[in-house]
């Protein structure tokens, strides 16, 4: 009895954790943007003068104002460019942590070719302008704001949290290898990379709101013909460049079986219904009832928006031979880029593309070095989705939701190769006119920064708790 009055009166000592803020308050609004300013100036590209680290150090600043400690944060140099970790421990240690990712560089952009310097952040009719505006800062940083936001709340995650941004994802992508080797153990991985909606051109309004759980592999394959070469006036049935062309046209023409994961038929069933030609609505719709629909694939596939969403590409890119114009040639190579549906090795792509051309003389060779690797699609865990509808409806009410695969890359991948799930989570949202991520005059609407942050106020405690 005196046990049980004993933990009676300690737990109505203890005090309540506090409940996850629910609207942003002006100031954290605030904080998003001059942030995203001053992460925008700062010219984290590779090379000489990478800046990324003092734009690690300038979120580390903003952590520690938040309820981080030194120890809680961990800036770490890698070549020319650095990694960022900081980790707020949860209640639970027995629980696998919850990874917030990201990347805090950004593509090259010659100041020439822009109407406003790519490095100097500007706000103009409800837009902030630079590069990183939509890939990636704002985003990181409505994330890492909207933790913050929930630490100074008060509220406190079962489940430790654990930011970790890389330096290098638009180019080697190095830092986010070690972060996945690192993190190999964690629960779940939000990734807040990318775009996830997408708003009506005319009225601004949202259409619907996208996830990303895959993406495809990256593969370069190096094709190449070697001979003595000779003189021009002797030819020879073996040339270099006619063997080359050959296989090289045997490939062009090829395509790959169809295919369909649980992810990428979702997506049809959902995107058919915003897709303004009925014509593609219709072979989307056919194509997700049944992947080998050809006349459903003829039409999918002569579009650029979703022929790479029905299976594995590949196409040459680059090509190259001999020596002299009055030689026979020694050498001739070619490049073909391929984008790998999830769930095949890319020696089993090089495989088929060497039976399709049927060239023996032809040699066939991975030339994509250590940049990618292959990662089967996250499983669309019942948690995840429901914590996203949960915070997507306090953002954004009333928005569809629709489960995509990515064709190019991310970080996500080496987490996926290590098998931890891995998700696509940006809040953000953009008219296609306005996408300019990796171009000229990057954009985002700055009012994507208030449900951002409600987005996230529900997305992290669902998944933390």
């Amino acid at each position: 009895m005196r046990r049980t009055a004993l933990l009676l009166a300690a737990t109505l000592a203890a005090p309540a954790m506090a409940a996850p803020p629910k609207v942003p308050s002006a100031a954290a609004e605030a904080q998003v943007l001059e942030l995203s300013k001053q992460a925008i100036a700062l010219r984290s590209v590779r090379g000489k003068d990478n800046k990324t680290g003092d734009v690690a150090r300038l979120y580390k600043s903003a952590l520690l104002g938040a309820g981080w400690s030194d120890k809680d944060i961990e800036i770490t140099p890698v070549d020319d460019t650095v990694y960022l970790v900081a980790t707020w421990q949860g209640s639970d240690p027995k629980l696998k942590p919850l990874i917030i990712s990201g990347h805090m560089d950004v593509v090259e952009a010659n100041p020439k070719d822009w109407t406003r310097d790519p490095f100097t952040p500007v706000v103009e009719n409800g837009y902030l302008f630079g590069r990183g505006a939509s890939d990636q800062k704002v985003s990181m940083i409505l994330a890492m704001v909207g933790l913050m936001e929930l630490r100074k709340a008060g509220w406190q995650p079962k489940r430790t949290i654990v930011i970790a941004f890389s330096g290098d994802e638009e180019t080697t992508m190095k830092t986010g290898r070690i972060l996945a080797d690192r993190f190999a153990g964690a629960e779940m991985v939000l990734n807040t990379d990318g775009i996830g909606g997408s708003y009506e051109e005319a009225s601004g309004k949202p259409l619907f709101w996208t996830w990303e759980g895959a993406e495809k592999t990256y593969l370069d394959v190096k094709l190449e013909v070697t001979n003595p070469g000779g003189h021009s006036s002797a030819p020879r049935p073996e040339n270099a460049i006619t063997q080359l062309a050959t296989a090289v046209q045997r490939v062009g023409n090829y395509t790959f079986t169809a295919e369909q994961s649980p992810l990428t038929k979702a997506y049809f069933e959902k995107a058919a219904q915003f897709e303004g030609d009925p014509k593609l609505a219709a072979a989307m719709r056919a194509f997700a009832a049944n992947p080998q629909d050809q006349a459903a694939l003829a039409t999918l596939r002569a579009s650029p928006s979703y022929v790479g969403k029905v299976g594995t590409t590949c196409v040459p890119t680059l090509i190259s031979g001999g020596h002299a114009e009055n030689a026979l040639p020694q050498r001739a190579t070619a490049n073909v880029n391929c984008r790998i549906f999830p769930g095949h090795k890319r020696e089993e792509i090089i495989a088929e593309l060497a039976r399709v051309a049927n060239v023996p003389e032809v040699k066939f060779s991975d030339f994509t070095g250590g940049d990618a690797i292959e990662s089967d699609a996250s499983p669309m865990r019942s948690d995840f989705l429901t914590a996203v509808e949960k915070a997507m409806a306090a953002a954004w009410p009333k928005v569809p939701l629709i489960p995509a695969q990515s064709s190019g890359a991310t970080d996500s991948m080496w987490y996926r190769a290590k098998g931890v799930p891995a998700y696509s989570v940006s809040p953000l949202f953009i008219k296609d006119s306005d996408e300019y991520s990796h171009g000229l005059n990057e954009r985002i609407a700055l009012n994507n920064i208030r449900p951002g942050l409600t987005f996230y106020f529900s997305l992290l405690p669902s998944l933390a708790k």
